[in-house]
């Protein structure tokens, strides 16, 4: 007991820390400010920020034109002959300086730009399914650390049972009403417990440990709050189920393989280029300039321009595909939850009402019978150990619905920006 009670010391000095570590934060904390924390702090949604930024960024250059080029030579040097390597010596001998500069087709910088606006439009996406997300993942990490921190709660009052036994079968021996062995039972009964216990707090250091990935050192604080409820009707899930997280980067994604559709196809279509020369002679001959135009010749469409168009036209379909499978796998989703949801609701009022109560009359009843001398001190222990079972299937059930109610509510209700 005595390193129990040092444990209890090192923990809540530890949440003090915390507390202490993490100024404008309640004693306790709540739901919401776990949610609130992980939106401002989830360095995911930094990186999607910056993915962001990195696509609107990249929208004007996709449709400008490529830079100039810069052309320096000698053009017409002699390599025969007394003139041999003389830059002034033959008339035509001429030191050039130039401009040469690409122009694309109109529609393969159109496509391009589409391109780019089509990623800035999926960058946004992912950007709010991640905030969903994260939103999502830092409610199961609370209500898990919140299941912990409810079946450690019970096992103060299981202790306080267990002694108020030993006392009674104590009590019993002395009274010459009961067998010596029996004094080793309720000494058994608490090495288990805290057996019990000892792995529910490595639970709960597991669930915290999640919870800090979210929210930082502000996870170390106990939890204020109920199970979190978020009711709907499942007319309304089924309303939202077009704008699922998952479903919503389809949307850009496909406007952009069409845009590089476009640009593929553009490609049968000859970008040109233009260039100015200026050229230096030697003294004694005049400068010349020249202009220039060049044209691609897309003659051979069949084995260059064709199979790119078909590969990119593959990929749409593929992602359209995609788009279709993912819809048939979150419907059936949809569908477990909901079934799901509905189970808990019904497994958790019937062990509240019945299942619960019942244990605990159970382990009266086994309790009057040991003590008038009718029944086993066996039954008394395996009857207490039902009613830890329920009360931990208790906390279990309200954990699984929670759990699965916010699926739901992330998933298929609140899917707002």
């Amino acid at each position: 007991m005595n390193q129990r009670n040092h444990g209890t010391r090192l923990y809540a000095a530890a949440l003090l820390f915390g507390l202490v570590a993490t100024p404008g934060l309640s004693a306790a904390l709540t739901l919401a400010e776990a949610i609130d924390l992980a939106e401002r702090q989830a360095p995911s949604l930094g990186a999607r920020s910056a993915n962001l930024q990195a696509a609107q960024d990249s929208v004007t250059p996709a449709g400008e034109l490529p830079d100039p080029r810069l052309k320096l030579g000698v053009q017409n040097l002699p390599i025969e002959g007394e003139s041999r390597l003389r830059l002034g010596a033959e008339a035509m001998t001429m030191q050039m300086v130039g401009v040469m500069q690409e122009v694309p087709n109109r529609a393969k910088r159109r496509a391009r730009v589409e391109s780019a606006e089509a990623t800035v439009t999926l960058a946004r996406v992912q950007q709010r399914v991640e905030r969903l997300k994260v939103r999502q993942m830092t409610a199961e990490a609370w209500i898990t650390t919140l299941a912990a921190e409810r079946k450690l709660t019970i096992f103060n009052q299981l202790y306080a049972e267990n002694r108020l036994l030993a006392q009674a079968v104590k009590a019993k021996i002395a009274g010459a009403g009961g067998l010596s062995s029996d004094s080793v039972l309720p000494r058994q009964e608490a090495a288990l417990l805290a057996e019990q216990e000892d792995l529910l707090a490595r639970n709960e250091a597991v669930a915290r440990a999640e919870l800090q990935r979210w929210i930082g050192e502000a996870a170390t604080q106990p939890l204020q709050g109920d199970w979190p409820e978020w009711r709907s009707s499942p007319e309304r899930y089924l309303n939202n189920f077009p704008r699922h997280p998952e479903l919503l980067e389809f949307g850009p994604m496909t406007s952009r393989a069409e845009a590089q559709i476009a640009e593929a196809i553009s490609e049968k279509t000859p970008d040109w280029a233009w260039g100015v020369d200026y050229q230096n002679r030697a003294s004694g001959f005049g400068d010349m300039i020249s202009l220039n135009l060049s044209f691609d010749l897309p003659v051979f469409a069949g084995s260059r321009q064709d199979p790119k168009i078909s590969a990119e036209r593959a990929r749409l379909e593929g992602l359209e595909a995609e788009r279709q499978d993912r819809l048939r796998q979150l419907r059936q989703e949809l569908s477990a939850d909901l079934a799901e949801f509905q189970r808990l609701e019904r497994a958790l009022d019937r062990t509240e009402e019945t299942l619960l109560p019942l244990a605990d009359e159970k382990v009266h009843l086994a309790m009057a019978d040991y003590r008038s001398g009718k029944g086993e001190l066996t039954a008394v222990i395996k009857a207490r150990e039902e009613l830890v079972e329920m009360h931990l299937r208790l906390v279990d059930l309200a954990r699984d619905r929670s759990l699965t109610n916010a699926r739901l509510h992330f998933s298929f209700g609140d899917t707002q920006p």
